[in-house]
C-alpha cells in the first residue's frame, strides 16, 4: 500500500510541477513578449482555466503527501514527505496571499480594459511563481525520496 500510494503521490505532484515549470519557464515569458492585446487574453484566459483547476491539484498534492507522511511516520520517509507537506502547505499560503489576486484581476483584463502597469503586474506574478515552483520543486525531490526510502 506504501509503495502504490507514494507512486501516485510523485505523480500527482510531479504533474503539477511540470505544469507550473513550464508556464514559468516558458509559456508567460512567451506571453509577456506579445504586444498588449494576444499578451492580455492568453494570460487571462489561462488564469481562468488554471484558476479553477490549480486549488484542487494543490490540495490534491497535498493531502497524498500527507498521507504519505503519516503512513510513513517514524521512518526517514516520513521525514521527507512531512518536509515535502510543509513546503506544499508553503506553496498554498503563497498562492492564495501573494499570486491568485494578481491571477483575479489579470484575468478580467482585455486590449481594451486593463490596468496601465499590467505588465508590472504580470512580471511581479511571473516573480512570485519562479519562487513559488522552486518550492514545489524542493517538494517534488522530497517526495520521490520518501518513495524511494519507503
Amino acid at each position: 500500500m506504501l509503495s502504490t500510494l507514494a507512486v501516485i503521490t510523485a505523480t500527482v505532484v510531479g504533474v503539477m510541477v511540470g505544469v507550473e515549470f513550464a508556464v514559468a519557464v516558458f509559456v508567460n515569458p512567451m506571453l509577456l513578449r506579445l504586444s498588449a492585446g494576444p499578451s492580455l487574453e492568453a494570460r487571462a484566459d489561462g488564469a481562468r482555466v488554471l484558476g479553477r483547476v490549480m486549488p484542487f491539484w494543490y490540495v490534491g498534492s497535498l493531502l497524498l503527501t500527507a498521507w504519505l507522511a503519516a503512513l510513513s511516520w517514524g521512518s526517514p520517509a516520513g521525514v521527507a514527505a512531512v518536509v515535502a507537506a510543509v513546503l506544499l502547505v508553503v506553496s498554498v499560503v503563497m498562492s492564495v496571499t501573494l499570486l491568485v489576486p494578481i491571477a483575479n484581476r489579470a484575468a478580467t483584463w482585455t486590449a481594451d480594459d486593463h490596468p496601465a502597469d499590467w505588465r508590472d503586474q504580470q512580471q511581479r506574478w511571473d516573480r512570485l511563481h519562479y519562487a513559488r515552483v522552486v518550492i514545489i520543486v524542493a517538494a517534488f525531490v522530497l517526495t520521490l525520496v520518501a518513495g524511494t526510502v519507503a
